[in-house]
């Protein structure tokens, strides 16, 4: 009887041993389920790429590319205290270089009065910066510092395309945070602001892209990374979703004007109108295809001296009032006007001196009237 528990005790021993070393079981491996379900987090499925948008891949691209070519701005003026004592003060601003010889296109009241004006490029490489030429109708400046390097650049695209409801990516130093990145889209296009110190501001496109102090000067571009404004101002002292960029067809123009030598004097636009056109304009007695219906003229104007003819009476269209009576202007030369920003767009690209051409309609008939552009009275942009 002794033997055959000594047997037994034996095999049991054996088996045991020989289940323990095959499993290669511990405690660590008998706790782990448990352990596990109590560090449980929750992980994300499967990455597929980079886990990025087409879009969000877009602003990506375009954003490493025009990051290095936009600069920080820093103007140095002098003003007089109360016992006339020099005091030095700084503003900021943006702006961005168009070629690899160091010229900057950025905001006129950016640099303007300024005895010292410093660029700051991505790389944190600094340069002193001499304006080439300004244009305060427009709020344009043209700076240039001398490379020491090869430098990154951007291209200017064409504004007169522009849609609303395009994408539109901002970057600048707003409040002094370098390379800041904003997007939004085209809200309109033809707007008509009141800038520094009462400048009228035309033909400005609104974007919701997030514009703030520091932006001014800096590049508005679209989805292919091309310049297609300056951004300028902003509704009221903080961002609220309204921001405004200067076209950069207009910038081209100044371009145009230091490539050859001229002094760049702009003529303005002497008139306020408003787009009407289809039910609207049959309404008023006006052709259905529409136009620019005159509402002001201002004194010692081009408009004024070629004879265009202001509203005489104003009339309620709903909630709204509208000037009548005033001359139409349904082409300019000789293409028709089909959006609020036309007169402003072609103006914008001529000089003082240059003619062109209105058709207006007036007491049911269709007038050409020849308009030389004069030199702006001062009280006019």
């Amino acid at each position: 009887m002794k033997l055959r528990v000594l047997v037994y005790s034996l095999l049991f021993t054996a088996l045991l041993f020989w289940l323990t070393a095959r499993a290669h079981w511990s405690f660590r491996e008998l706790s782990a389920p448990v352990l596990r379900s109590a560090l449980q987090w929750s992980e994300p499925g499967a990455v597929h790429g980079s886990g990025l948008t087409p879009e969000e891949q877009n602003n990506i691209d375009i954003y490493k590319a025009a990051q290095p070519a936009t600069v920080y701005i820093t103007s140095t003026t002098v003003r007089r205290d109360f016992f006339y004592q020099p005091v030095a003060s700084q503003s900021l601003g943006s702006g961005f270089l168009i070629n690899d010889e160091g010229f900057i296109l950025t905001n006129n009241h950016v640099v303007s009065g300024s005895s010292k004006i410093q660029v700051t490029l991505s790389d944190q490489t600094q340069y002193y910066a001499t304006v080439l030429d300004k244009d305060r109708s427009d709020d344009l400046a043209l700076i240039k510092i001398a490379l020491k390097k090869k430098a990154a650049f951007l291209k200017l695209g064409d504004s007169d395309r522009l849609q609303v409801g395009q994408k539109v990516l901002a970057i600048g130093n707003p409040f002094g945070l370098e390379g800041t990145l904003t997007t939004g889209v085209v809200s309109s296009i033809g707007r008509a602001i009141d800038g520094e110190n009462e400048q009228r501001l035309e033909g400005m496109v609104q974007t919701d892209a997030a514009i703030n102090g520091g932006n001014s000067g800096g590049p508005l571009l679209d989805s292919s990374g091309n310049v297609i404004g300056i951004n300028t101002a902003i509704l009221g002292r903080a961002n609220i979703g309204i921001g405004f960029a200067l076209p950069i067809n207009r910038a081209k123009a100044l371009l145009d004007d230091y490539k050859a030598g001229r002094v760049t004097e702009r003529p303005k636009v002497g008139i306020t109108t408003e787009y009407v056109s289809g039910d609207l304009a049959e309404a008023l007695g006006l052709p259905r295809r529409g136009g620019l219906l005159v509402q002001q003229l201002y004194r010692g104007t081009s408009e004024e001296a070629a004879g265009i003819h202001p509203a005489n009476q104003v009339v309620a269209i709903g909630n709204v009032e509208l000037g009548v009576g005033g001359d139409l202007i349904v082409a300019i030369d000789g293409k028709a006007v089909d959006r609020e920003d036309a007169l402003v767009r072609e103006i914008s690209l001529k000089k003082v001196g240059d003619t062109i051409n209105l058709t207006v309609y007036r007491n049911g008939a269709a007038l050409n009237i020849p308009m030389k552009l004069l030199r702006p009275p001062a009280d006019v942009g």
